[in-house]
């Protein structure tokens, strides 16, 4: 190779230092390429009239740089190309808004009430395989895998759509949108309603996953407190009158964390108020089908004469949540919006999971899997509110839900449930403290436990650990008093 090198002997900087600039240079600007090699120094001094010491010295600083490599019998190589700068990432990216998720415990033999989430054990993987390979036998299969409508699979829209109006959701003004999952119909939501600085009220305590969809949209958030009958109307209707907010957002079938349901009368009330202060209402029916106990009460989206009400369900609780499939039932034009708003974000959702669900709806295997999946959450609410009696201390309150998959538990004696955490991990069993899901007020003494990831027999051997170390912990707070275990106060 020809290196068009000049060195200028008037310079002061040494030959070898000249020379090794010269080489630099041509390394980082990349006109020496990475992998070329470079002249022999007893060539390149020759060639620059240059001592072949001078060469060698200029060649070992460039090797003690890392930019060229030296190989016994083959010579010297370009080890690097252009050096650049690694980007700053700290101040590119703007300061994190909202607290990290804290992260799942696991290990071997924990006993995790963490995760409101179906049980792995009830999957009818046999049924769903089955599904999945008449699907893709069909003659659709290859129209199923190309791209597809941003509203949805159109066989499983129309699907939704009948079973919606069947039970008197869905109005002639409505429409029907696909969604990953009911986040992604909180975050669609949130993009085409909420505005910077607009207000929004949700339950308090509230699953994370909502409240954070709409601070990162940059809403002021405010939490309307949820006793055992659900929100509390007295305050909904004041901060409806103070704060005037753009939307509110109800779980009214057991309610993440706290397992509340709210009473028809309290339905009709909470339209009505968000009606008159001419808000949209958001109803997460997310959890309305897991119901053990007790009668049904009507959805709001049936209640609601004016067919306004946003109802967010989806296939994840009573079905399989890592097939990511949910749905929104709102007015035509809002739909709409939400069909453009999830094409850019991301064309539309995987329609072979949808073609798979409702295969597995139409054959009525999920019929059937929803039975299993409500006679097992019968039987694992029952243990665990059975444990709960029987091991927690006096003074421990918790709720008594009909459904769902949590229960609401509030420690005796100031107890704080974060600080005790670590304890309960280190006896092999995790929950999540109510700080968690707080949106406007503190409850240090609360936790959640959820019970349908969970066989009976560990529900009741995880209630028994923790309620020793509540226990012990009441006597060692007391002074060696004793506290026997006693039925909650609910």
């Amino acid at each position: 190779m020809q290196i068009g090198i000049r060195l200028d002997p008037d310079s002061r900087v040494p030959f070898y230092r000249q020379l090794y600039l010269r080489l630099r240079e041509m390394i980082v600007s990349g006109e020496l390429r990475a992998g070329e090699r470079l002249p022999p120094s007893r060539q390149l001094a020759g060639r620059l009239g240059l001592n072949r010491t001078t060469v060698t010295a200029a060649y070992a600083l460039l090797e003690a740089e890392g930019l060229i490599r030296g190989h016994v019998g083959r010579g010297s190589f370009v080890a690097t190309g252009p050096a650049l700068p690694a980007l700053a990432w700290e101040k590119l990216l703007p300061p994190a808004d909202l607290p990290p998720a804290p992260a799942p415990p696991g290990g071997p033999g924990l006993i995790s009430f963490a995760s409101s989430r179906p049980a792995e054990d009830l999957f009818p993987l046999e049924d769903l395989r089955r599904s999945a390979e008449e699907v893709l036998a069909g003659p659709d299969a290859a129209a199923i895998l190309q791209l597809g409508s941003p509203l949805g699979y159109p066989p499983l829209r129309q699907y939704l759509a009948a079973e919606a109006r069947k039970r008197g959701l869905l109005r002639d003004g409505d429409d029907v949108i696909v969604t990953s999952g009911c986040q992604q119909a909180l975050d669609l939501l949130a993009r085409v309603l909420v505005r910077p600085g607009d207000a929004v009220l949700v339950e308090d305590p509230v699953y994370p996953g909502l409240k954070n969809v709409f601070l990162r949209a940059g809403a002021r958030v405010a939490g309307v407190p949820v006793g055992p009958g659900g929100i509390d109307l007295d305050e909904l209707g004041r901060l409806l009158g103070r704060l005037r907010p753009r939307l509110v957002a109800v779980t009214p079938d057991f309610q993440n964390p706290t397992g509340a349901t709210l009473e028809v009368h309290a339905r009709q009330s909470l339209l009505r108020m968000v009606r008159e202060a001419g808000a949209v209402l958001i109803e997460n029916d997310i959890y309305g089908e897991l119901r053990y106990d007790g009668a049904a009460q009507p959805p709001m989206k049936r209640l609601d004469e004016s067919g306004d009400t946003v109802l967010v369900s989806s296939f994840s609780k009573a079905g399989f949540p890592g097939l990511r499939v949910g749905w929104v039932i709102a007015p035509k034009l809002l739909v709409a919006r939400l069909a453009e708003a999830k094409q850019a974000a991301d064309l539309h959702t995987d329609h072979l999971s949808q073609a798979v669900l409702l295969r597995f709806a139409e054959s009525g295997r999920l019929a059937a899997h929803r039975e299993r999946v409500r006679a097992a959450g019968a039987e694992r609410l029952r243990a665990l509110l059975g444990a709960l009696e029987k091991h927690f201390p006096k003074g421990t309150f918790y709720s008594r839900p009909q459904g769902g998959m949590n229960v609401w538990v509030r420690l005796p004696g100031g107890l704080d449930a974060a600080g005790l955490l670590p304890r309960a991990l280190a006896e092999g069993v995790a929950y999540l403290p109510g700080a968690y899901f707080e949106v406007s007020r503190r409850d240090p003494c609360a936790l959640r436990l959820s019970f349908a990831g969970l066989p009976a027999e560990r529900i009741r051997r995880g209630v028994e650990i923790l309620g020793r170390l509540l226990r012990n912990e009441l006597r060692h707070a007391r002074g060696g008093e004793g506290y026997e275990p006693a039925p909650a106060l609910v």
